[in-house]
């Protein structure tokens, strides 16, 4: 279930978020990133996720992601548990007004090929090995941190 502003204002106020991340490894140990064009981490680079939706298992959740960031379905079991988060922003999708906390659910994969990626969370994309990812400085901290 997606809420109404107000609603989602509320909830950002009052609790953390919990919500997928997605290591997206290709052939050659390069990791999918997108350029944000959304806040919070606007203009970083950053893997692939979304929030986890009410009542949505784990399961759904990750299916319903990796077909919405990277244009194919793939199951959780294809993928393995890297671990939970916390991502703390200053801002929120809502502005500079209201700071938001994500409880980040890390899971790794491998995929063969992509097809065309979606562009409403990302303006842009690229792979990045490890050792790129944590020496970039348009890598968001957050991204970095299921590097080291």
């Amino acid at each position: 279930m997606f809420l109404d502003e107000k609603t989602f204002s509320t909830v950002l106020e009052s609790t953390p978020l919990v919500s997928i991340d997605l290591l997206v490894k290709n052939e050659n140990k390069e990791y999918l990133l997108g350029e944000r064009i959304n806040r919070p981490a606007k203009g970083y680079w950053f893997v692939p996720g979304g929030r986890i939706l009410k009542n949505e298992t784990l399961k759904a959740a990750f299916e319903r992601l990796t077909l919405a960031e990277i244009g194919k379905c793939y199951t959780i079991e294809s993928a393995k548990l890297i671990g939970p988060y916390d991502h703390i922003y200053t801002d929120s999708v809502l502005g500079d007004h209201i700071s938001t906390h994500y409880v980040a659910i890390a899971y790794e994969f491998e995929i063969e090929k992509l097809g065309t990626l979606p562009v409403d969370q990302h303006s842009s994309y690229t792979w990045m090995t490890a050792e790129q990812i944590l020496s970039s400085e348009n890598v968001h901290r957050n991204t970095k941190a299921y590097f080291k």
